[in-house]
């Protein structure tokens, strides 16, 4: 069950990048490594880390996609920050 948090961790990654060789290689003690397969070889981009360190480092890799901001959402923000005053 924890492995499905690194793994959807990937799975993002593997979006962001574009590059479906990323994986995640559980190790005993809870702990994770992100590798890369591009090559046919197995290359360790981290050492091995506990769960949410290596959430962290699979989320730091390559940064999200900015969010969607429709106008509606826009005129929101700028009423809120009207009210406010």
């Amino acid at each position: 069950m924890r492995s499905t948090r690194a793994i959807s961790a990937v799975e993002r990654l593997k979006q962001r990048t574009g590059n479906p060789h990323y994986a995640a290689i559980g190790l005993s003690g809870g702990l994770f490594r992100l590798v890369d397969r591009a090559s046919g070889a197995e290359a360790a981009l981290s050492e091995p880390l506990p769960l949410d360190a290596f959430v962290a480092f699979v989320d730091a890799v390559s940064p999200a996609k900015p969010k969607r901001v429709s106008k509606l959402d826009v005129a929101f923000e700028a009423q809120i920050k009207r009210s406010k005053r």
